[in-house]
């Protein structure tokens, strides 16, 4: 009998998050509809990368803790269930409300009275008291909280114990239950409303969003003055305090910080005038990038090439990558264009040895670390990032 079952938990949050609840000595289930990631993950083999998932996965399946199944019927079995389901966006930027309607209407002849339910993915306003309301419409007994994760991708197994832990619920028990079990991987629990917790999620997201669309406003504005950026940066930051935390330029990309700025504009009647003038400067640098290129360079004459593909650098998730925005854009320009990244698998992926060697200009999609040691053969780089040594900042 499972102590907790994860929905959606072979996934970037729900498998970290199930390793340290099984390291913690709960039985944990990963529920899962992707049978290929369920098969990797029972076979001991971490089907992303995440610092010191790898080793633990290892220990926590040969010590019986752990075990991932498609099977949703364990979901009845379990004195917890959490849901990793976020609210994504549908093709006009709104978020898709119904997705949490599906999956309760899915899984509630599954759930039974007295389990606590929790959601971890980010979720639009308000969006717990319905689940709850809804449930206890269709007279289920259920304890219903939010509590949302905050790590960052790759390093998700490290921060789940490093960082303080959100919790909401919508009674006081669920309240007391879900700390209670938060307390088995941090002491640092900050107990809110439930709305105030779904908000801090968007707040935190939609703040880092909009101080990578500062930094990339800023970087064209030195950028069109034929100014180097980060000469400017350096003299903003050194030794001044106050300046410490603004940061470089480069695409601010991702699965969460573009769609949970939009979740909130929704929320606050499409009012949100600053998450909307980031968005903005965020989703054309790839497009500015490639017209101050194209005024320099023939594209229409060579062959170019990018450099990462993944949407941060030193992981395997491409998911919202705007290296795949700038791709498009050059491919209407440019004669061809070559792609290489050493955390994807694709037909159309090469070595950055062969990108290098057949590219007449090459872009840096995504600064992995291994680019830093790469012989460029003289060949002119184009680095927003200011992360390769040689590369131009200034277009």
């Amino acid at each position: 009998m499972p102590d907790i079952v994860i929905i959606g938990g072979c996934g970037h949050v729900g498998l970290p998050l199930c390793l340290a609840f099984a390291k913690a000595g709960k039985q944990v289930v990963a529920l899962d509809i992707d049978a290929k990631k369920v098969a990797e993950t029972n076979a001991g083999k971490m089907p992303f990368i995440d610092a010191g998932a790898d080793e633990l996965l290892l220990a926590v399946r040969k010590s019986g803790k752990f075990e991932a199944t498609t099977d949703s019927s364990c979901i009845s079995k379990a004195d917890t269930v959490i849901t990793v389901i976020g609210t994504p966006l549908d093709e006009h930027l709104n978020p898709r409300l119904e997705v949490y309607g599906d999956l309760i209407k899915k899984d509630r002849s599954k759930l039974r009275n007295g389990q606590l339910l929790i959601m971890r993915s980010t979720v639009y306003p308000g969006t717990t008291e319905h689940v709850a309301h809804a449930l206890k419409t269709a007279g289920f007994e259920v304890d219903v909280a939010f509590c949302p994760e905050r790590v960052a991708q790759g390093v998700a197994l490290e921060e789940i114990h490093s960082l303080p832990q959100i919790i909401s619920g919508v009674t006081p028990r669920a309240v007391e239950r879900a700390s209670e079990l938060f307390k088995l991987l941090t002491p640092d629990l900050i107990v809110v409303p439930t709305m105030a917790a779904e908000l801090t999620k968007l707040y935190n997201n939609a703040w880092r969003y909009i101080q990578f669309a500062a930094a990339n406003q800023f970087y064209m504005i030195a950028n069109e003055y034929g100014l180097d950026f980060y000469e400017i940066h350096r003299a903003m930051t050194e030794k001044y305090p106050r300046a410490k935390g603004f940061p470089k330029a480069g695409f601010a990309a991702g699965p969460c910080l573009f769609k949970d700025t939009m979740q909130l504009s929704s929320f606050h009647e499409n009012a949100f005038f600053l998450g909307h003038s980031a968005m903005l400067v965020n989703e054309g640098l790839p497009n500015y990038i490639v017209r101050r290129a194209a005024a320099k360079y023939d594209l229409r004459n060579i062959t170019v090439g990018i450099l990462g593909m993944t949407f941060k650098p030193d992981c395997d998730d491409p998911r919202d990558s705007l290296s795949y925005k700038l791709k498009k854009c050059l491919a209407f320009e440019a004669r061809e264009v070559l792609c290489a990244d050493p955390y994807l698998e694709r037909p159309w992926i090469h070595t950055p040895e062969e990108v290098i060697e057949r590219s007449g200009l090459i872009f840096i999609g995504t600064p992995h670390t291994p680019y830093k040691k790469l012989n460029y053969k003289g060949k002119p780089v184009i680095d927003v990032w200011n992360a390769i040594p040689g590369g131009m900042t200034t277009i």
